[in-house]
């Protein structure tokens, strides 16, 4: 379908989403909510695509709500409100259940609402322009969603100073790497669309069906506690076996060719 406020495109098994609204540092209007939960779907439905990136137009990542777009529109507020009540954002993959690995590739500035997407990917990259930070407490807001996702993957000190300094610290994307926000910088900036081709193109040669039982399993550990995970991890890892990948696997390597998978069936 066609989109006004973001591009998907694929290039090979690479799905591609980007926020398209550079004039407005890729800010999420209610159009970007609606097209944003549309596109997640399509992308983990598409049997042509194996991993999804994640990234923006212009010299923004994204930059959170469009305020200007609440302050104008009463409804608008009162219809992010209502999602919120019922913790049915539908911004980021995790949001809409999607399966397939997702890179998040910050290409800029990144704050408030962007975070979401920088939580909840299952690898971020930056390029080393990047910056994150969250406003919230500076426009009389509360802290909440994207730095409880946070929280899982980095320091909780570090999470809890952005929250607390607001719009007056920005985070470097030198120190998110440090901090473990992000896996990777990229230098030169420009480079950040080839490098996150190279990396999903990299997961893309694996079993997709062991992908998305894999990320099942890592991400099912971090609701429950060691035990539970482990042995629904363990539940994950029995499912595949039989599986014509495990014996297609083996046999490629050992005949030094490409592995031909068996593609994956996403059920909703």
């Amino acid at each position: 379908m066609k989109y006004e406020t973001i591009i998907v495109e694929k290039r090979n098994r690479v799905g591609w989403l980007i926020f398209n609204r550079p004039a407005s540092l890729n800010a999420m209007n209610a159009k970007l909510m609606d097209e944003t939960g549309q596109a997640w779907v399509e992308l983990d439905n598409d049997p042509e695509v194996r991993v999804i990136v994640n990234s923006g137009m212009g010299r923004a990542f994204n930059t959170g709500a469009d305020v200007k777009e609440i302050a104008s529109d009463p409804l608008g507020m009162r219809r992010y409100e209502e999602k919120l009540r019922k913790f049915d954002l539908r911004l980021t993959g995790w949001h809409c259940g999607v399966q397939k690995p997702v890179i998040c590739a910050v290409n800029g500035i990144c704050g408030g609402g962007g975070l979401h997407y920088v939580a909840d990917a299952d690898i971020v990259i930056a390029a080393s322009n990047a910056t994150f930070m969250d406003p919230h407490s500076s426009v009389g807001q509360v802290v909440a969603y994207e730095a409880i996702g946070l929280v899982r993957r980095m320091p909780f000190e570090a999470v809890m100073r952005m929250a607390l300094t607001g719009k007056y610290e920005r985070v470097s994307a030198q120190r998110a790497y440090e901090l473990g926000m992000i896996s990777q910088v990229v230098d030169p900036p420009e480079k950040l669309f080839d490098e996150a081709q190279a990396l999903a193109e990299k997961i893309a040669q694996n079993s997709p069906t062991a992908i998305i039982a894999s990320k099942k399993a890592l991400w099912g550990a971090l609701e429950v506690g060691l035990t539970e995970a482990m042995k629904t991890g363990g539940k994950h890892l029995m499912d595949m076996w039989g599986h014509p990948d495990q014996t297609e696997g083996p046999k490629a390597f050992a005949e030094k060719r490409e592995a031909r998978w068996v593609e994956p069936k996403i059920e909703r």
